[in-house]
């Protein structure tokens, strides 16, 4: 058991790393921009200045989350194609850079141009505004951010054009001239010196380990030795999940708050589930046909047909201080500085509400599949030998039915370990308790990534380790089944 015990959680190890690279994958597609989404400054308008301030945050909390290092260790790309396009800030910027790229394919000239654009809009924004060049500025602003983010060749005459047009329309935007013509030149040289077919030259870059993904993963703090304060990642497998885009608190800070309400109340609903739910359908299978297994299956079946979401909001409107009766308070707020004693009682009388709502469904299905195995156990061949030896019903029962009838509910206990994190989002909300249901619902419709994919990582984690519980619980529950390699 120990031999097999070791190579299972050895499998872990490259089992976790291609759900480490399947997570990563989806979050760095996943839309919005994070640095956005955790910038905040002032904006200016039209002023250099604040212009180049906004920039300067955005590209310093950029480098702080580590989003201008390459992705992964390698890219499979062209030759045409730049190794340092990740710097590139914007995402927009970067796609019509990739665009124009597989358009002329002359990397040297493409970045000329490029840079020649972000100094016209440079140039633009420094601009003072009067009353004889505000409304140009406005057009010549949006026809500079048309040059930035559009590749086709029509799309950006015509927005040279109309910034021509309007510098001839203030004395004070004479100034704009230079950087425009710098502009038209390196695009007419881009053109010019287009070399297309490069970009279907296959090329693989190699980036080491200072790419995003090894940061996220593994960090870039030293495993070994001292940290000399220049590290800024210590990597998820050390137990630093980034920060939260709303707040920026530590990742790891806002499940912790949030997960011990849901396993609390997940550990007590499963407690209760197999405590009730295993005699019940013992009982229902050995009495089957009789008036105590017809009442069970109808109620069990009623409870489990039940909406959880529904029943909820039936219990705040019965129970909760509504138009009915006043026993429960609606709303999970206790006050826990009564002492421990006191705080268990004050515990309780907010949970024993959301706990009944988290815990029938899950009885009326684990009693169900419990009294499906008894059945099919029961009629088994050496259930009627021992019968025919003269053993008792309850030794029958108990020591040989149920402990063969325990497999289905031993897989079902394997999914228990992610529940117990992952929360119910429905009913978190309902009764406003600040759980792991609720936590990854707001997170989610916020764009806060960090927290939802923490929360994926640990759920693949979790059923690792369920499924390996439920292995070693098989062994211990039926002799039959052993792991080591017998012959």
């Amino acid at each position: 058991m120990l031999q097999y015990i070791l190579k299972r959680i050895l499998i872990f190890i490259p089992t976790l790393l291609v759900i480490s690279l399947a997570t990563f994958a989806i979050s760095t597609n996943a839309p919005g921009d994070p640095v956005e989404q955790m910038l905040t400054s002032q904006s200016g308008e039209g002023q250099a200045a604040n212009l180049q301030a906004t920039e300067k945050a955005y590209l310093a909390l950029r480098k702080e989350l580590g989003l201008d290092l390459p992705i992964f260790y390698f890219a499979m790309s062209n030759i045409a194609s730049s190794d340092t396009l990740h710097r590139v800030a914007k995402t927009f910027q970067r796609d019509n850079l990739d665009r124009l790229t597989y358009e002329y394919g002359n990397w040297p000239e493409i970045s000329n141009y490029y840079k020649s654009a972000r100094d016209l809009e440079h140039a633009v924004f420094s601009v003072n505004k009067d009353s004889l060049n505000r409304t140009p500025l406005i057009s010549m602003k949006e026809s500079v951010n048309d040059v930035l983010t559009k590749y086709e060749p029509g799309n950006l005459e015509t927005n040279f054009t109309n910034i021509k047009e309007k510098i001839g329309q203030a004395p004070s935007l004479a100034v704009l001239s230079g950087p425009l013509a710098t502009v038209e030149s390196n695009y007419q040289k881009m053109v010019s010196t287009a070399t297309g077919w490069k970009y279907y030259i296959p090329s693989l870059k190699f980036y080491g380990m200072d790419n995003q993904y090894h940061r996220w993963f593994f960090g870039d703090k030293p495993w070994f030795g001292k940290d000399d304060g220049t590290w800024t990642s210590a990597g998820f497998i050390r137990g630093d999940f980034g920060k939260s885009y709303r707040d920026r608190r530590p990742v790891g800070s806002v499940i912790w708050d949030a997960i011990r309400y849901t396993f609390l109340i997940s550990m007590l609903s499963i407690f209760l589930v197999y405590l009730i739910a295993i005699p019940v359908g013992v009982f229902s299978a050995v009495k089957s046909g009789s008036v105590f297994d017809q009442i069970a299956t109808t109620t069990l079946f009623v409870l489990y047909s039940l909406p959880s979401f529904w029943v909820a909001i039936m219990a705040i409107v019965y129970f909760g201080g509504g138009d009915y009766f006043d026993v429960f308070p609606p709303y999970f707020s206790p006050d826990l500085d009564g002492g421990f004693f006191n705080d268990v009682k004050e515990m309780a009388k907010y949970l024993l509400l959301p706990l009944m709502c988290w815990t029938y469904g899950s009885l009326a299905f684990i009693s169900r599949q419990m009294r499906g195995g008894m059945l099919t156990i029961l009629g088994q061949d050496y259930i009627r030998t021992a019968r025919a030896k003269g053993l008792g019903e309850k030794t029958i029962t108990w020591k040989h039915a149920m402990r063969n009838s325990l497999l289905p509910i031993i897989t079902i206990f394997a999914s228990v370990f992610p529940a117990a994190i992952g929360g119910g989002i429905a009913l978190e909300i309902i009764f406003s308790i600040p759980g792991m249901g609720k936590l990854v619902f707001e997170a989610t419709v916020a764009r806060n990534y960090p927290i939802v994919f923490a929360v994926m990582m640990f759920s693949a984690i979790l059923t690792l380790i369920g499924f390996l519980v439920a292995d070693i619980l098989y062994a211990l529950v039926d002799p039959r089944i052993s792991y080591s390699n017998k012959k």
